[in-house]
């Protein structure tokens, strides 16, 4: 009968365990759905707990919204021929005499490989004085300088060729194939050619965002958008800046998920159910397909409506709940918006915890049984 007292060991053992289970609680990744359910508003707490459905799908699908404004929409394409301040002219003037006014000794011709237009858009020529080039074509400028010359040269023949110049450059930055300055030419007038004209992007499209930086205005819009939407396919100005990066959004996942983890945006849009998916999707044996919770501080006017009311002030706590398990709640999931700064977060499923109580007993009783069974030499 020696093993008597081992036996009583072996309950003594298993109540004391409970009583450390039932005063400390087993180990767990983060609440459960009692415990996130216990901070709402309606038991007192500071978050509202709303179960998605189709109104507040509707009501929460806020996308940023990136676009160019009307100054920069209804800017012209640059004529190809058309001069601008800061542009380079060559000029090649031809006279009908042996000794001219421009051309040296046995010639009959005069090179200006340079000319830069100024900043107030004239050039000077020698004999013909401050001539206003921007604004003008080179053929405009070249009659200019003809009717100038010819009280002082016979029959004088000029040639004006446009060079580019700083006036019209734009500088790209960022995340394309070739940063650099790049000349606004006859096949680079427009924002989709410049780009193309700097290797394209090297980012994924999808999340790709491209600012134009004119003066001490910007505009930004989705690389993909100037394609899909040519309103978006903008005139370039001399100057401008463009910057091509990456989108920055991003939520964070947690708990039963496939990965916990920061997790950036890999499309414009990001859907609940595309979220988990990025994160390998619900786990087998500890998910709770109905305990699928969504943290966001939502702004007052979304959140008035998505209450219904009309007296919250200032960016509100809430906390969506989306259940898989329900008819509609696949396409809940795939229709709930994410949006930046979100936390996404899958409670275990109860299976779970009831698991975690019977290892927690079985493993220690297992242990005093061996502990037993060698006293007693069975």
């Amino acid at each position: 009968m020696i093993f008597q007292p081992f036996r009583w060991a072996r309950v003594g053992a298993s109540l004391a365990l409970l009583g450390i289970l039932a005063s400390c609680g087993l180990p767990q990744i983060g609440p459960n759905k009692r415990q996130i359910f216990s901070g709402s508003v309606q038991r007192e707490g500071d978050a509202f707990i709303v179960s998605v459905n189709d109104r507040v799908t509707e009501a929460t699908a806020v996308t940023p919204a990136l676009g160019f404004s009307d100054a920069f929409r209804n800017v012209g394409v640059l004529g190809s021929d058309t001069i601008q301040p800061g542009d380079v002219l060559g000029l090649t003037i031809w006279e009908n005499v042996d000794d001219g006014l421009l051309a040296g000794e046995s010639l009959n011709s005069t090179i200006l490989e340079e000319v830069q237009v100024d900043g107030a858009g004239f050039i000077f020529v020698p004999y013909a004085g401050r001539i206003r080039a921007a604004g003008n074509t080179p053929d405009a400028i070249r009659r200019i300088i003809t009717t100038k010359l010819d009280d002082q040269t016979p029959d004088p023949q000029v040639q004006v060729r446009r060079v580019a110049g700083d006036g019209s450059t734009v500088s790209l930055i960022g995340s394309v194939g070739a940063q650099g300055v790049y000349a606004i030419e006859r096949p680079t007038r427009t924002l989709s050619t410049m780009l193309a004209r700097a290797g394209g992007v090297t980012i994924v499209p999808e999340i790709a965002r491209v600012t134009v930086i004119r003066g001490d205005v910007r505009s930004q819009v989705w690389f993909q958008d100037i394609y899909d939407h040519p309103e978006l396919d903008i005139a370039l100005r001399g100057g401008d800046r463009v910057l091509v990066e990456e989108d920055t959004r991003a939520f964070t996942a947690l708990g039963a998920t496939g990965g916990q983890a920061r997790v950036p945006f890999e499309s414009q849009t990001l859907s609940a159910l595309e979220a988990l998916a990025q994160v390998g999707g619900l786990q087998t044996n500890t998910s709770d397909p109905t305990g699928i919770f969504v943290f966001r501080n939502e702004p007052a006017e979304v959140a008035n409506v998505v209450l219904g009311r009309d007296d919250l002030i200032g960016a509100q706590r809430l906390v969506y709940v989306l259940d898989l398990t329900q008819p509609n709640g696949m396409f809940q999931a795939r229709d709930f918006v994410i949006r930046d700064g979100d936390t996404l977060y899958v409670t275990e499923a109860p299976y779970t915890q009831f698991a975690k109580i019977i290892t927690s007993i079985t493993t220690p009783i297992t242990g005093v049984n061996t502990l037993a069974n060698g006293v007693t030499g069975n």
